[in-house]
């Protein structure tokens, strides 16, 4: 039966047929449906696996679904899952514009009810790789997108699921680099660096709503709890902890088996963020780098201590007032030296955490 502006359910046994606009957000449907079914059954035409099907399909090729044709990205895009409920893609070590942008890791969670979906990828070409992802494990339509941070490898795919209706929840402070002409210059440096899979196509998406708290949702029985942990390693950070299966998606809180990238963090509340989630009793964690923690504490505890390092070796010097390259020449990097990403990052992520330390030693 085809569709072309509105889905008709039909319950023969109340004899109701009820139209309902494409234009609807999209996870209201199965909320419809689910509803419909329980009070009142179904006339046995339709399994609800061609029902959920029928909705991934109006989500995807209704009118609030702009159709664009990205250009197919080359690289691998190896699906795992992590528990019953949780997926996730693991980009490769590197500088943002290796491996065609693919260099971060995004994750989904399926429920009976839908799929919230955690981060974007660095392009819309990812992320529509993305999506092809889930639609291999389930035809349920896309609820949510949690944002963990408005870095450009987290957020240049969002487009896609804006494009589905998908709501878009972010940190606050995702406006501050939003508003900024960093994000401006970013997006255009990356249509260059990034061509063709970052373009002219490309946008910045304005998120839905911006979470300043602990928010706790349920969806298809399944209890998520999205945790905002202010400014640590951007200007808004936060995670995503999957209750049921006790999994965390960190964001870039937290670097599996490789150094972190600094920039401009908040090392001081970052520190404190993760003393906290070495508390947690984690069966996963899900970094925003890097592969899955089957020892979340171990990865947790390596990032707190290169972040310790940093600001120790870097204090010191700021508050002794010793130049940063006599600083840096005398520090023992021996314990992460071995890393992924350690050439790459380390002495820049030295030099901005040296020049923290001076800001917060003149407080």
């Amino acid at each position: 039966m085809q569709r072309l502006a509105e889905i008709i359910f039909c319950c023969e046994t109340i004899n109701i047929t009820r139209p309902i606009a494409l234009n609807f957000p999209a996870y209201f449907y199965g909320v419809i449906l689910t509803t419909l079914f329980a009070l009142f059954g179904c006339d046995g035409k339709r399994s609800t696996e061609e029902i959920s099907q029928e909705l991934a399909t109006a989500q995807e090729s209704g009118p609030r679904a702009v159709q664009h044709k990205y250009p197919p990205v080359g690289v691998e895009m190896k699906l795992e899952q992590v528990s019953e409920h949780v997926y996730y893609v693991q980009g490769a070590a590197g500088v943002a514009t290796d491996n065609e942008g693919f260099i971060s890791n995004a994750g989904f969670v399926v429920t009976d009810a839908g799929v919230v979906v955690f981060d974007a990828l660095g392009s819309p070409s990812l992320a529509q790789a993305l999506l092809k992802k889930i639609r291999t494990v389930t035809t349920q339509p896309i609820v949510k997108v949690i944002v963990s941070h408005f870095h450009a490898d987290h957020i240049y795919g969002l487009q896609v699921f804006e494009d589905l209706g998908a709501e878009i929840l972010a940190p606050r402070g995702a406006q501050l680099y939003l508003a900024s002409e960093a994000a401006h210059s970013r997006l255009e440096e990356r249509r260059f660096s990034l061509d063709p899979w970052v373009n002219e196509k490309t946008r910045l998406v304005i998120p839905d709503q911006l979470v300043a708290e602990e928010h706790r949702f349920s969806l298809g029985g399944v209890n998520l709890v999205v945790n905002f942990l202010g400014s640590a390693h951007s200007d808004g950070d936060m995670t995503l902890f999957v209750e049921n299966d006790r999994v965390l998606f960190s964001g870039d809180i937290i670097f599996e088996g490789r150094v972190p990238f600094v920039g401009d963090a908040n090392t001081r509340n970052w520190l404190t963020v993760l003393r906290q989630m070495e508390s947690l009793q984690l069966v996963a964690l899900i970094p925003g780098h890097g592969p899955a923690a089957s020892n979340p504490t171990a990865a947790i505890t390596l990032t707190r201590r290169y972040l310790e390092k940093l600001r120790g070796a870097m204090g010191d010097a700021a508050r002794d007032l010793d130049p940063f390259e006599e600083a840096y020449a005398a520090a023992d990097w021996g314990e992460f030296k071995h890393l992924p990403a350690f050439e790459e990052a380390n002495r820049r992520n030295a030099y901005q955490v040296f020049l923290s330390m001076e800001i917060e030693l003149a407080e």
